[in-house]
């Protein structure tokens, strides 16, 4: 559980939640989603509120989590913070990731994609009759009510979540609650048939409610059961009647959900802002106690009536559809030779990356997430072995490596071998091995799928046999994402990008991005590169009737749990206004490291100033900004007294630089600024 930090003598903390959605660059700004309802008494808190955001597959989104001690007459107290990455949610076993936090507890935040249109607003009114008393002798309970759903697509019994939770009557056996307003989509994704459950506790104030009995129904049953009554059970005993006295749906949007006969729909509350984010996704932090003793195995998907829409990407990521990447590197002469600077395939002494090492650490970050097992083939092509050309060499001394760092390893190891830097550019045998092993994936698990990454310097030598070998695995669970290295001319590539049409093939699977385009700027290319991929596989498996598939076999035990992270899962600086809002101190200076330069598997979150006590909170922008100093290296045919074009490592910021005097093609000279 959490750190109580309440004070000696003053109870048990009173937590919430904070959500902020951090900056990916210096030219952003983060923003406050917002924050959860107060737990009082808690050290395991079981938040229902959920908050929507954008999210698309190539680009990195980080939410800070910050839990926060609420202390009335005082300033609250930060009780610990975890950054959560959207993809690694997205990519973990029931799209749930947990995290340490520095003082005590674990964090867990679950994704779940929000409905593209408004199901409308439950409108709910519930009274207790003769519930049983589990106060004592002495005292009456003070019951309240939790409305619950499942993650796990189950028929109840799995893990329950709360969406909603109702005040508690003080020494009431026959309570008339107070009426309840909740979103359908987040109670139910709009689908009035999915089993929900009502839980009825006695309040305590130290926080452990007991529980009084409940029954597990639908929104369907609830809206037909007006007037109507419904067992509180405890086991198999009864602790009591639920009358419903009133329900409906509210401001529904009838073009997406099927309204019950007796529920017509009242267009007179108009859809939440946050419902026009296509696609959207709820991230919902879970302390780790709600997971301790939880079955959060799911039965399989019910079919829904009437017949699904298309999924969407979202759906099959979170759906147990597993992405499995490989990656081809392009080892021919032309790339030059690797002991030489300024060369493709040069590794700086001073840690620069070269356009190889940027490309796989960028694609590479992004696609890994989602791969189960984080084990990834390296190939290589281009290159002799023993006097022969191979045009598909295994990459590293095994035939898998794990991890993004893995893959980088072994593409530096491969120099240590007796490689001859050769000719001529093939694709075709690794895009063969690639789809076959895609296939052979697929055979044993339908939601497989492949990508392909393959980096070059230069234009295919035969387009005729690759536009064939592309068009004989267009059938394959595979997307194909080349990359075009250094400044060549890749004209004779762009058959790539109309591929589909003349080929005549009615499946797009390649991509071709040419990196100095993006050279500066890892979101870009990151963008550029994936953004086909969703599309590409949502095609593939819906034509094939294949739908996504709850985990059946997912459990608590099986949820990775991350280390807190000095560096990246920061304390932010808030401002907590007498109103109840809440601002960031300072917001500019929050934002997420993401350039090339930032490492593998390394977060680092830039956060804003601390206002001093008693002052107005400060801006980052107020403090003169200092001379940064930074190493460039001189590109290939640039001569000194030319101008180059570069980015500040710090802000992202074009400069142009001139190179000085005597520095050759691949030397190294200072900027500051």
């Amino acid at each position: 559980g959490l750190k109580n930090i309440a004070g000696l003598g003053k109870g048990t903390s009173d937590p919430y939640a904070i959500v902020t959605l951090l900056a990916s660059g210096p030219g952003e700004k983060p923003r406050i989603l917002g924050k959860t309802e107060v737990i009082k008494n808690s050290l395991s808190p079981k938040w229902t509120t959920s908050f929507l955001f954008d999210y698309s597959f190539g680009k990195e989104t980080h939410i800070n989590v910050s839990v926060v001690d609420e202390i009335r007459k005082q300033s609250d107290k930060t009780m610990g913070s975890a950054v959560f990455e959207i993809g690694d949610i997205l990519g973990s076993r029931g799209s749930t990731k947990a995290k340490k936090l520095k003082r005590s507890g674990i964090l867990y935040a679950r994704i779940s994609k929000a409905p593209p249109r408004s199901a409308g607003k439950l409108a709910l009114r519930l009274r207790g009759i003769k519930l049983k008393n589990v106060d004592g002798l002495f005292s009456k309970s003070d019951p309240f009510f939790e409305i619950r759903r499942t993650y796990d697509g189950g028929a109840g019994g799995g893990s329950w979540s709360p969406v909603y939770r109702g005040k508690h009557m003080n020494n009431n056996l026959n309570p008339k609650w107070e009426p309840a307003s909740i979103d359908v989509n987040a109670l139910c994704d709009g689908d009035l048939n999915k089993r929900i459950q009502v839980a009825v506790y006695d309040h305590e104030k130290k926080g452990k409610h007991n529980p009084m009995g409940a029954f597990d129904t639908t929104v369907n049953e609830l809206v037909k059961s007006v007037g109507g009554k419904f067992e509180l059970k405890k086991g198999s005993k009864t602790y009591g009647t639920i009358a419903v006295d009133e329900c409906k749906i509210i401001g529904a949007d009838t073009s997406s959900v099927m309204q019950p006969p007796s529920a017509p729909a009242v267009a007179t509350a108009t859809a939440p802002a946050a419902a026009s984010y296509q696609p959207s996704i709820m991230p919902v932090p879970v302390p780790v106690a709600d997971f301790g003793n939880m079955n959060l195995g799911g039965q399989p998907l019910p079919v829904p009536v009437p017949p699904p829409k298309k999924p969407t990407f979202v759906d099959y990521v979170s759906g147990n559809c597993d992405l499995n990447m490989c990656v081809a590197i392009d080892f021919t002469g032309s790339n030059g030779d690797p002991r030489r600077p300024g060369t493709l395939h040069h590794f700086s002494p001073h840690g620069q990356m070269n356009g190889y090492e940027k490309a796989i650490s960028a694609v590479g970050g992004i696609v890994a997430k989602y791969d189960s097992d984080q084990q990834f083939p390296v190939y290589g092509f281009g290159a002799k072995y023993d006097g022969v050309v191979r045009h598909c060499f295994q990459v590293g001394n095994s035939r898998e490596v794990h991890g993004v760092k893995g893959i980088l390893d072994a593409y530096k190891g491969v120099f240590k071998t007796p490689l001859i830097m050769s000719g001529p550019t093939v694709f075709t045998e690794v895009i063969q091995l690639a789809a076959t092993q895609a296939k052979q994936r697929y055979q044993i698990n339908p939601l497989s799928y492949s990508i392909l990454l393959l980096l070059t310097d230069g234009a295919v030598t035969d387009v005729e046999a690759t536009r064939q070998v592309l068009a004989s695995v267009a059938d394959a669970p595979l997307s194909i994402v080349i990359v075009g290295i250094g400044n060549a001319d890749f004209s004779a590539m762009q058959f790539l990008d109309d591929f589909e049409t003349r080929s005549g093939v009615n499946r797009d699977i390649v991509q071709f991005v040419q990196f100095s385009a993006h050279e500066h700027n890892k979101a870009s290319l990151t963008r550029a590169t994936l953004d086909e991929i969703p599309d590409q596989l949502v095609q593939f498996f819906h034509s094939r009737g294949i739908m996504p598939q709850a985990d059946s076999n997912f459990s608590a035990s099986k949820i990775v749990i991350d280390d807190y992270n000095e560096e990246a899962d920061i304390d932010l600086s808030m401002d907590y206004g007498s109103d109840g809002e809440i601002a960031l101190n300072g917001d500019v200076g929050c934002y997420i490291d993401n350039s090339y330069e930032a490492g593998i598997g390394k977060l680092h979150v830039m956060p804003p100033p601390i206002a001093p006590s008693g002052s107005a909170p400060v801006m980052a922008a107020s403090v003169p900004a200092q001379p940064f100093t930074f190493q460039v290296q001189v590109p290939p045919n640039v001569t000194s007294g030319q101008q180059i074009q570069i980015a500040h490592p710090q802000t992202g910021q074009p400069l142009i630089a001139t190179i000085p005097a005597g520095v050759p093609p691949g030397g190294i000279f200072t900027v500051s600024a």
